[in-house]
C-alpha cells in the first residue's frame, strides 16, 4: 500500500512540475542577482566567452577570465573594465541602474582578473585554480566555455588533436569543477554552467570527436546535477547550454539545404549568449537556442534510425560539416606550403 500511496505522490510531482514550467513560460521569473560574486569563464578571450564576460560584468560580478591566449584575454579585461567605469561614473552621475538592482558592492571594488591557462592540460587548471583562491576568492558562479574542433575526418584526423579536442571539450568541465565544487559544497550557494553544443544532444558527420566530447560533456552536467540532487545541496545550481551553430567563426563554411537555411541561420552570438543569461539567472536547468532543438533531440529519441537518416539528407544536415572540413584542409595546405618556401 505505502508503494501505491508514493506512486500517487510522484504521479502528482511529475505532473506539478509540468504546471511549474509552463507558468516559467507564461510569466518570467524574476532574474537573481551575481553582483558581487566572483565569477569565472574559461574560453573568454574570444567568442561566446568574451560575451559572457561582458554580460555577467554589467550584472556588477567580479570577472576571473581565462584563456590559453594571454592577448585576446587581456582584451576581453579591457572591455569590462570599460563597461566597469561607465557604471562607476554614471553612479557618480547619480543616474539610476537599468535593471533596478540595489548595489550590493561600491563600484570601485569592482574587478577583473586574468589568468593564462590552458584547460586541456589538468595540472595547469589545478595550479591556476589554486592561484584564483588565493588572490581572488572562492569562485561562486563557474562557467565551463572553452572549446576547440579539429575540423578533420575521422580518419584523416591526428590521434592528438581528437585527444585534444576531448581534454578541452570535456575532461576540463571535470577538473575545473573538481577544483571549485567543494566550496560551493561547504556554503551551498554556486552555480555551475556548461556551455555544450545541440552536437552534443545529436550529432551529424564529420566531427567526431567534437560530437563525443560535447556528448561527454552533456553527460558529466546531467550526472553532477543528479548528484547535487541526491545530496541535497538546493543551494547549487547548474545550466546546461546547448545552442544549434553559433556564428563565432568556429565553424565557419558550416551549410545546411540552402531551401532550409533561411529558417535555420546560424545563430547571432550576442541572441545565444542573452537567451543563456537569461536561463542562467534565472536557475533555468537547461537552455536549447533555438527553441526547435528541443523538437529535435525528442524526434531523434523516438523515430528509428533510418527515418533521422531521412529527416537530415532532407534538411542537409547528414553533410553539413563536409565545406567547413574542406575550408580547414585547405587552409591547412595553404599554410604547409607558405611555411615550406
Amino acid at each position: 500500500m505505502n508503494i501505491l500511496l508514493e506512486l500517487f505522490v510522484v504521479t502528482f510531482r511529475v505532473l506539478w512540475a509540468f504546471v511549474l514550467a509552463a507558468a516559467k513560460w507564461l510569466v518570467r521569473p524574476k532574474e537573481k542577482s551575481v553582483a558581487g560574486q566572483v565569477c569565472l569563464i574559461t574560453g573568454a578571450g574570444s567568442g561566446l566567452g568574451r560575451l559572457f564576460a561582458l554580460e555577467f560584468a554589467r550584472r556588477r560580478a567580479l570577472l576571473v577570465l581565462w584563456d590559453i591566449n594571454t592577448q585576446s584575454n587581456e582584451e576581453t579585461a579591457g572591455m569590462v573594465r570599460h563597461i566597469y567605469r561607465e557604471m562607476a561614473e554614471a553612479a557618480a552621475a547619480g543616474a539610476p541602474r537599468g535593471d533596478g538592482e540595489k548595489d550590493a558592492l561600491p563600484h570601485c571594488n569592482l574587478q577583473v582578473y586574468t589568468y593564462t591557462c590552458d584547460v586541456g592540460k589538468r595540472e595547469n587548471v589545478y595550479s591556476t585554480a589554486e592561484r584564483v583562491r588565493k588572490e581572488v576568492g572562492e569562485v561562486s558562479v563557474l562557467v565551463n566555455n572553452a572549446g576547440v574542433v579539429s575540423g578533420h575526418h575521422l580518419l584523416e584526423c591526428p590521434d592528438e588533436l581528437i585527444e585534444r579536442t576531448m581534454m578541452v571539450n570535456c575532461h576540463a568541465h571535470f577538473w575545473t569543477t573538481k577544483a571549485f565544487l567543494p566550496k560551493m559544497l561547504e556554503m551551498n550557494h554556486g552555480h555551475i554552467v556548461t556551455v555544450a553544443s545541440s552536437l552534443g544532444l545529436f550529432s551529424t558527420a564529420g566531427v567526431e570527436d567534437y560530437c563525443a566530447s560535447k556528448f561527454g560533456a552533456v553527460g558529466f552536467h546531467e550526472s553532477l546535477s543528479h548528484e547535487l540532487k541526491a545530496a541535497e545541496k538546493d543551494g547549487i545550481k547548474t545550466t546546461l547550454v546547448c545552442p544549434y551553430l553559433v556564428d563565432t567563426g568556429m565553424f565557419r563554411g558550416c551549410r545546411i539545404r540552402k531551401e532550409i537555411e533561411p529558417f535555420l541561420p546560424p545563430l547571432k552570438p550576442e541572441y545565444c549568449v542573452k537567451q543563456a543569461m537569461r536561463a542562467i539567472l534565472t536557475d533555468q536547468p537547461m537552455i536549447c537556442t533555438p527553441r526547435l532543438m528541443y523538437m529535435v533531440t525528442f524526434m531523434k529519441s523516438i523515430l528509428p534510425f533510418e527515418a533521422v537518416v531521412c529527416m537530415y539528407r532532407f534538411l542537409g544536415a547528414d553533410k553539413c560539416m563536409y565545406p567547413f572540413i574542406a575550408q580547414r584542409k585547405q587552409a591547412t595546405n595553404n599554410n604547409e606550403a607558405k611555411n615550406g618556401m
